[in-house]
């Protein structure tokens, strides 16, 4: 799988409801075992959502989905 699939099947949830707005996405550890893919492919994947504006990160604390208004 790549980064570019993973992006698309994350933002698909986003849009769903999966992922709801301020809820936050699974680390990249996570994502790499969730996908069986390397954490580098999981970084991958979430900066392509965090330049489209899906979500933004929190130093520390981790990733999240933005809200609509966001």
């Amino acid at each position: 799988m790549t980064y570019r699939q993973i992006a698309d099947d994350i933002a698909a949830r986003v849009a769903t409801g999966e992922y709801p707005p301020a809820s936050k996405i699974p680390s990249y550890s996570q994502l790499a075992a969730l996908y069986t893919v390397s954490i580098a492919t999981a970084q991958r994947a979430v900066m392509v959502l965090h330049a489209k504006g899906i979500v933004y990160g929190e130093p520390g604390r981790g990733v999240f989905v933005k809200g609509h208004d966001s």
